[in-house]
């Protein structure tokens, strides 16, 4: 049985959800190898299904369709991604308050162990200092309460094509993107985690081992203590398969695509540009057993 991501590589409940469905009703998706460019068919039976782990910043689209997984016999449970930064980063991100309604839906429908809160990652800048993310951390907080009991953050990963897309950001929007000393993170983070200790959500470092002291827990994003709390009736998961440095997660397997979210998110570590993004959402075909087409999947 797999844990079947959807997906760290692309928004699928928010841009793909209608061809997600598809995919669960024949039983079977294909994906491509991102590094080796083969193409590997994965079983979508329940029967073959662990779980769904999904991740997404609107789960509007998807809310539809949950009630068809459950009767399917699924089972899974959401990361839920909101920072409240500026626009200038987020661009086509909904509106806090929209996200925020829907995670409580979420919440309610499925209680409050299903419903992770991601607010990350946290891109330090001459707009969006430490006073700033404690002030919209306090005030996301705040509203989410009761509505999760985790909360996973993580600082930006500068990755050549995240450095490449902050450079623009300062030469288009005079807006510089720095990355903290460790003295600042563990600074900042000793904030966050009396604000969420405040208000009973347990903060987790994403891939920071360093900072997991003093209360902040090493996150495993997809967790099979978790998984196996959440849904005993499954066999234990437990084999490790990290995606980089720091990171604990088990084993699952990844549906997505990137170069295929046109969130438009500034720091996205999985798209090398906005317009490639764009092109290829543009030239999905929902019908299709694979998310990115043959044609424009290799192009950039």
């Amino acid at each position: 049985m797999n844990i079947v991501s959807v997906s760290r590589r692309t928004d699928i409940p928010a841009f793909y959800a209608d061809w997600f469905m598809r995919r669960v009703r024949e039983g079977y998706v294909r994906h491509l190898n991102p590094f080796g460019g083969q193409e590997h068919d994965v079983s979508l039976q329940p029967e073959d299904v662990h779980a769904f782990v999904f991740w997404s910043k609107d789960y509007g689209p998807l809310i539809k369709h949950l009630p068809e997984l459950e009767e399917r016999g699924y089972d899974f449970y959401f990361h839920f991604t909101i920072t409240g930064i500026p626009k200038t980063f987020e661009n086509l991100v909904v509106p806090v308050d929209d996200a925020i309604a829907t995670f409580r839906l979420l919440a309610e429908r499925y209680g409050p162990r299903r419903v992770q809160w991601r607010f990350d990652p946290i891109v330090i800048s001459s707009v969006t200092g430490p006073n700033f993310y404690i002030r919209r951390f306090e005030e996301i907080t705040s509203r989410l309460q009761g509505a999760t009991e985790r909360c996973y953050f993580s600082f930006v990963c500068m990755y050549s094509k995240v450095r490449r897309n902050l450079d623009e950001l300062s030469e288009n929007h005079n807006i510089i993107c720095h990355e903290p000393s460790a003295a600042d993170k563990t600074a900042l983070t000793g904030r966050l985690w009396e604000i969420a200790d405040r208000h009973g959500i347990i903060l987790y470092s994403c891939c920071g081992e360093a900072l997991a002291t003093g209360g902040v827990r090493q996150a495993q994003c997809i967790d099979g203590e978790l998984l196996y709390e959440l849904f005993p009736h499954k066999p234990k998961q437990t084999k490790i398969n990290p995606t980089r440095k720091g990171c604990r997660c088990v084993i699952s397997r990844d549906i997505g695509a990137y170069d295929t979210c046109p969130h438009g998110c500034i720091y996205c570590y999985a798209n090398v540009n906005k317009g490639l993004a764009y092109k290829r959402f543009m030239a999905h075909d929902p019908s299709s057993h694979i998310l990115t087409p043959a044609q424009t999947r290799l192009k950039k």
